[in-house]
């Protein structure tokens, strides 16, 4: 499977795949839509920097504490009880983060929130490793799968941009309770949804083990988590910075414009082409944030940085799907998922931690970083790949 474009088969896109798409694209949202709204309100109470950046890195922590213990849990239980309770746990977690929200300030102990922010990444790593390796997988025809992994992190995908969107509207208009509540409502939907569908009955396996790598992390693909971290590490650093919700709003266009070129411009390109060509992009934007400052340039900058980021996101994901072995396909889109997100909650950590904030800076680090993925990735990571790849 060499080659750069994914075909659409007609019957993926039944009722149930949607629901789980659906069911994805909210949960995702639910979190996103706190990370960019909770800064701005520990700035406003008084929070410094660090504990700002510790407040959003235990979080990306806390995705790893179910990692080893997934594959256990799943075919122990059924998996959508797995996926239910990790749900309805993260709907507890944010739920008393409202109500500690509503409280006056000296009322609000900081381990206490630096605790629920790590119970709330692990509960949503669980439920997005169980969703995406998982009940998606187990509910499409073997010969649809590598398709159904690609659209259905494309609606993770779409909640980077449509999370950060409506939280930032809702904490605007009304509150930042209300964003707590919205993503609550997310939760929930995102839970009926995937409740409306009937999974069948898989025995589990015959060797059975509490803790291994099944489904968390597919070994040797060491160097993909790297260059994965690195390129959605500027993508954390941009996301700190970035208040507005126009800039989401273009970002949305970004991504739809990067679907269109997967379809039409690299369907039949170099195997290469299409993450270089995303790096490329990504720094085009960031060097325009350092150099311009005209308001059409603010238009500009979301739909390149959009771009860049889900070419390479499709491409990089298709890239661990070929790393893995037969039956690995849950732990390769697991492994995927946490690359991603360890280098989103790199870029926070990095840009409330050390930067201190500063923009410019910020903009900086960011080219630097990407700039080296580039050179990183086709100097030797591809061709490792290519020497690697088992499909």
């Amino acid at each position: 499977m060499d080659t750069q474009n994914i075909p659409v088969h007609v019957r993926l896109w039944n009722k149930h795949f949607w629901l789980l798409a659906m069911a994805n694209l909210l949960l995702v949202m639910s979190s996103y839509m706190l990370i960019a709204t909770i800064p701005s309100q520990m700035i406003d109470r008084g929070y410094s920097m660090f504990q700002i950046a510790l407040v959003m890195g235990v979080f990306f922590i806390g995705i790893y504490f179910f990692g080893s213990l997934s594959g256990y849990l799943v075919q122990r239980y059924r998996r959508k009880n797995v996926y239910n309770l990790s749900i309805l746990l993260l709907l507890a977690v944010t739920g008393i983060l409202y109500y500690l929200s509503n409280l006056p300030f000296n009322y609000l102990d900081y381990t206490l929130l630096v605790s629920l922010r790590f119970i709330q990444g692990a509960f949503y790593g669980l439920s997005q490793l169980v969703l995406l390796s998982t009940l998606i997988i187990d509910t499409v025809e073997a010969v649809h799968r590598t398709e159904a992994n690609h659209a259905a992190t494309w609606f993770g995908r779409f909640a980077l941009s449509l999370g950060p969107l409506a939280g930032i509207m809702v904490c605007k208009t009304i509150n930042f309770t209300s964003v707590l509540l919205l993503s609550c409502v997310c939760l929930i939907v995102s839970f009926i949804f995937v409740n409306l569908i009937r999974f069948p009955f898989r025995m589990p396996s015959e060797d059975l083990t509490r803790f291994s790598f099944d489904r968390f992390l597919l070994k040797g693909s060491h160097w993909l988590f790297v260059i994965i971290a690195l390129v959605t590490s500027v993508v954390g650093l941009i996301l700190s910075i970035e208040h507005t919700p126009r800039f989401y709003g273009m970002l949305m266009i970004g991504f739809l414009i990067a679907i269109l070129a997967e379809r039409f411009v690299f369907a039949d390109a170099d195997l290469r082409s299409e993450a270089t060509t995303g790096m490329i992009v990504m720094g085009i934007a960031v060097l325009l944030m350092i150099t311009r400052e005209q308001e059409s340039i603010e238009n500009v900058v979301p739909i390149l940085f959009g771009l860049g980021t889900g070419l390479i996101g499709s491409r990089f994901l298709l890239f661990f799907i070929k790393m893995s072995d037969h039956c690995q396909r849950g732990t390769s889109q697991s492994t995927f998922l946490l690359a991603w997100e360890s280098g989103i909650g790199v870029g926070l950590v990095l840009s409330y931690g050390l930067l201190n904030l500063q923009h410019s800076l910020i903009l900086w680090v960011s080219l630097g970083i990407l700039i080296v993925s580039l050179i990183l990735y086709d100097c030797f990571i591809h061709s490792w790949y290519i020497k690697h790849k088992h499909r």
